[in-house]
C-alpha cells in the first residue's frame, strides 16, 4: 500500500543586493516567512540563476557590481516576463524608483522602509495572504 505525501510547493524567491548585510537580513526575513529563498551580489549573478532555476519573485538593487540593476530589470523582463520584480533601492530620489517600475518592475521600495515592508509587499505581489 503506497502512502501519499501532499507536497506543498515552495514559492521561490531571489534576493540581488551588492550590501553583504541587506542581502542577508532580506533573505532571513523572507526565509522565516516560509519562502525558498537564495540570494546573490551582482547582477550577472541573479541572470544566471534566474535563466537556470523558476522563480516567481526577484528583489533587486538597482546599485550593484557589473550588471546593475536597471540592466538586470531589462533582461528579465525580455526573457523571464513571468518573474514579478521588486526593486529595493536606497536612491531617495523618486525619479529613479519611477523609472524602474516604467522598465517593469511591480513595485519600488526605498531601502529604508523596505526591511518593514518586505514580506508585506513580497506576498501581495505573489498573491499569498
Amino acid at each position: 500500500m503506497a502512502i501519499r505525501v501532499a507536497s506543498r510547493s515552495i514559492t521561490r524567491i531571489l534576493v540581488a543586493d551588492g550590501d553583504p548585510h541587506v542581502r542577508r537580513l532580506f533573505a532571513r526575513k523572507l526565509r522565516y516567512a516560509g519562502y525558498q529563498v537564495n540570494a546573490v551580489k551582482s547582477g550577472g549573478e541573479a541572470l544566471r540563476l534566474l535563466r537556470a532555476m523558476c522563480y516567481r519573485l526577484l528583489v533587486l538593487n538597482l546599485d550593484m557590481p557589473g550588471i546593475d540593476g536597471f540592466d538586470v530589470l531589462k533582461a528579465v523582463r525580455s526573457e523571464l516576463p513571468h518573474v514579478q520584480v521588486l526593486v529595493v533601492s536606497g536612491y531617495r530620489q523618486s525619479a529613479l524608483l519611477e523609472a524602474a517600475e516604467f522598465l517593469g518592475a511591480r513595485l519600488a521600495l526605498d531601502k529604508a522602509s523596505a526591511p518593514r515592508l518586505l514580506v508585506e509587499t513580497a506576498r501581495r505581489l505573489l498573491g499569498d495572504h
